[in-house]
């Protein structure tokens, strides 16, 4: 997934860090995803969130709010209308390079911002939020405690995860202020929800309420067991998948538009993440996930290699059982091939050479009131299944290292 390290101008001038995904194919639309309080553009949702609609043809600017991550300014001078303003200058910077954003997705108070903003952006088509508050003021129930000192002294230091953050009164009363109800009754894009029901940061009537206020077209996901900050990847994953089918049926994407991604006749893999073994596997608008059992390092979320050769084998064993049988009008009800696979020493399997060699072995079930010689002569076809060729006959693989353009 090629990306864009950038930078533009705030709503005060300063500038902010960006990261813009974009499709390795055709850029078909673009979406725009605004982080979590005190979070960054950089947590692992918004980077499998950003892959996976990338993957599909949609590019994803992520940014830094004002004075988080890799962004100038003070936090301490930011507030919730400021992120707002950050978010319009993030798709006015966007429309200005022809890519105005079709997709908001916002995490957490970023939620709030998006469903904020959503009005204010003419290209917007939809919007998701992740474990978002129906009101911004809930995120002063994180320093609770430090409230009557920040009335006091118009500022205080607080922790919020571990570091370190300076909180103005101006901050507090900004979010005391702010209703989303207005926003969402008048939203025109259509609406996706998602929260998990155990999020002990914002609760799920949090959920409930901003579903209610939007009018449709709206849709509700749970996130079941995810943590606030969907940091586990099995999760992560999961919300991404969801938002890239969703979003498909509200971004207006082009009907005549080429498959994006691996041209046509290509199956690309792409490395999901670094630190394991998970992988992207596309054939034009077809997505599958390859990984290993969590034995050998992996996260066990797709088909081994190996599972996904005997996937093939059995596939292609099926369909050429049933076209066989069709052309002949044979009364085959129904066909499953069970496959196996294991190593084997060569000289055990009459080889005669050295060393250990790959055995698939296939259990066919034929169903339907065929005679004995119509299923033998079925089980003969199998073997003339091109994956089984293949895999009998071997084959060349060629290998040629290209660059990241091509």
């Amino acid at each position: 997934m090629p990306s864009e390290r950038i930078t533009f101008p705030g709503h005060d001038g300063t500038e902010l860090a960006a990261r813009l995904d974009l499709p390795e194919g055709p850029h078909l639309a673009t979406a725009l995803f605004a982080h979590c309080f005190t979070c960054s553009k950089d947590i692992p949702a918004a980077r499998r969130i950003a892959a996976r609609l990338a993957a599909m043809g949609i590019a994803v600017l992520r940014f830094d709010f004002t004075g988080l991550g890799h962004s100038a300014g003070e936090f301490a001078n930011t507030g919730f209308s400021s992120n707002v303003a950050d978010l319009l200058k993030a798709a006015e910077y966007l429309g200005g390079r022809g890519m105005a954003p079709a997709l908001l997705i916002g995490h957490s108070l970023g939620g709030a911002a998006a469903i904020r903003a959503a009005g204010r952006i003419d290209s917007v088509r939809a919007v998701v939020t992740l474990g978002a508050p129906h009101d911004p003021e809930h995120v002063t129930h994180h320093f609770a405690d430090a409230l009557p000192e920040i009335a006091e002294n118009g500022v205080a230091q607080v922790d919020l995860g571990g570091r370190a953050f300076c909180i103005s009164r101006a901050f507090v009363e900004d979010v005391q202020g702010e209703q989303l109800d207005s926003a969402l009754h008048d939203m025109k894009a259509a609406l996706l929800v998602m929260h998990a029901p155990r999020d002990t940061v914002v609760g799920i009537d949090n959920a409930a309420k901003i579903f209610l206020a939007k009018k449709h077209p709206k849709s509700f996901v749970t996130l079941d067991t995810a943590d606030h900050l969907i940091s586990r990847a099995e999760d992560a994953e999961y919300a991404a998948d969801v938002i890239a089918a969703w979003a498909r049926r509200y971004v207006d994407l082009p009907a005549a538009a080429p498959t994006p991604g691996a041209p046509e006749g290509v199956v690309r893999v792409t490395e999901v993440d670094p630190e394991g073994f998970l992988q992207d596997v596309q054939s034009g608008h077809i997505h599958l996930a390859a990984d290993e059992p969590a034995s050998v390092g992996g996260t066990d979320r797709g088909l081994s290699p190996y599972g996904l050769v005997a996937a093939g084998l059995g596939a292609c064993t099926s369909m050429t059982i049933r076209m066989y049988a069709r052309r002949k009008g044979w009364p085959l009800t129904d066909v499953s091939v069970d496959i196996s696979h294991d190593k084997l020493h060569a000289e055990d399997a009459g080889d005669g050479a050295p060393g250990r060699i790959d055995r698939f072995t296939r259990r066919i079930r034929l169903g339907g009131d065929l005679d004995d010689d119509q299923r033998a002569r079925l089980l003969e076809i199998a073997d003339k299944c091109p994956v089984h060729r293949t895999l009998s006959h071997g084959a060349r693989v060629d290998s040629v290292l290209v660059g990241p353009e091509g």
